[in-house]
């Protein structure tokens, strides 16, 4: 059956004609009529549209702000103390002197003379410096003189008080010149022995013009140099120096270190150790915990520990930073002898001399200094304790302090 005409009308869709501006061109080249979309039609258009930024929003909102996932591995140690695991204890310190002195002169004055320099080896009682004491010297002098004299004085009142003594048994002098002989006698023995005390007290402050070394040992560094004014600590002014030279007994060496209270239990006297210095961190050296201190640094929650330094060494020098591995119970010495080394991944490294760590869930860059390699490892000299947790091929536009989220295995 064909559609009717009327039926065929009832289909069509009506449009109007979309009258173009005077004097603009038509924009429909082919001359036919314009076209005008159908209002609900656009509607639909629209609202699609807002459909679309919206759930673009949302999933921006949801997915966009969460921290970047990385891939993270752990740092490897090998060797020493510490490679042992858990039951390994590390920490970090500086080698001291338990015998160390600033040597200083007991009288203020001009430095004269200065027979030491650093590096220079003393015994105790050298005299390692002088003051400049001309005017002491002949103040000595005159002490002495006076002494003399009156000495001379006594010893010739001794043999007049002998000589009134007869006189007086003979009745030749009365009772009362003898009673003043011997008066003269104990007055002038007197001033005698105060002449000797004077005497002896400007030996003494010249004495004092030398400094002499309080022990063996070896002068670190000078303090003041000849031409200067030094003075005790408590006579100095500001132009004037305390210490004239500081001096060790290097044969005192040990490491002071801090030790995190919660594991101070752990560290008990005579404990053996190994010391690995900064300086030469491919040797290590035997010790033993010599002093726990009985305190702690409530500010830094630790706790100071004295590590004897057992193998004695030219190399080792005070103020050397300074790693002690507290040997566990039941590993040996020797065990603990291997050096101690720090590998990670090879693709942690960023450039030379940086990797990224994670800790508390942000990552943070941490500049190291890279050793060999060992096939997909690289050996970390310093800048890491073995115990942190790096980020392996780093995403790129990771900023230091950043979240980030570790995927898992």
């Amino acid at each position: 059956m064909s559609p009717t005409t009327s039926d065929l009308e009832r289909l069509r869709i009506k449009r109007e004609d979309a009258a173009p501006k005077p004097g603009a061109p038509s924009p429909f080249d082919s001359g036919a009529p314009p076209r005008r979309v159908a209002s609900g039609s656009s509607a639909g258009l629209w609202i699609g549209l807002v459909v679309v930024l919206l759930a673009a929003l949302g999933a921006w909102a949801v997915f966009g702000s969460r921290p970047p996932e990385v891939k993270t591995a752990s740092a490897e140690v090998e060797g020493g103390a510490a490679a042992g695991g858990a039951s390994a204890i590390m920490a970090n310190g500086y080698v001291v002197a338990r015998t160390k002195a600033s040597v200083a002169a007991k009288i203020a004055g001009r430095l004269a003379y200065l027979g030491v320099s650093e590096g220079s080896r003393v015994k105790q009682g050298e005299v390692i410096a002088r003051i400049e004491g001309a005017d002491i010297a002949a103040s000595v002098d005159v002490a002495r003189a006076n002494e003399n004299q009156a000495h001379a004085e006594y010893v010739q009142s001794q043999s007049d008080l002998t000589r009134a003594i007869a006189l007086q048994e003979r009745g030749v002098i009365s009772a009362v010149d003898l009673e003043n002989a011997r008066t003269k006698t104990a007055a002038l023995e007197a001033a005698y022995r105060s002449a000797s005390a004077q005497k002896r007290l400007a030996e003494a402050t010249l004495e004092n013009t030398n400094v002499r070394a309080p022990f063996d040992g070896t002068v670190l560094r000078k303090d003041a140099e000849v031409g200067e004014i030094v003075s005790p600590s408590s006579a100095g002014g500001a132009l004037s120096r305390t210490a004239i030279v500081t001096m060790a007994d290097l044969g005192t060496l040990e490491v002071e270190v801090d030790v995190n209270e919660a594991y101070i239990a752990r560290v008990t006297g005579g404990q053996p150790a190994r010391i690995t210095l900064d300086a030469y961190p491919d040797t290590s050296f035997a010790g033993k915990v010599r002093q726990v201190v009985p305190t702690a640094d409530r500010q830094k929650a630790t706790v100071l520990v004295k590590v004897a330094i057992e193998d004695k060494d030219p190399r080792i020098l005070p103020e050397m930073g300074a790693r002690v591995d507290f040997v566990p119970a039941g590993q040996s010495a020797a065990q603990a002898a291997v050096p101690r080394r720090v590998y990670v991944p090879k693709a942690a490294l960023v450039g030379a001399d940086r990797v990224w760590i994670v800790a508390d869930g942000k990552a943070k860059l941490q500049t190291v200094t890279a050793g060999a390699q060992d096939g997909a490892r690289v050996e970390i000299k310093s800048g890491l304790g073995g115990d942190e947790t790096v980020i392996v091929s780093p995403p790129s536009g990771l900023k230091d302090g950043a979240a980030v989220r570790v995927a898992k295995p």
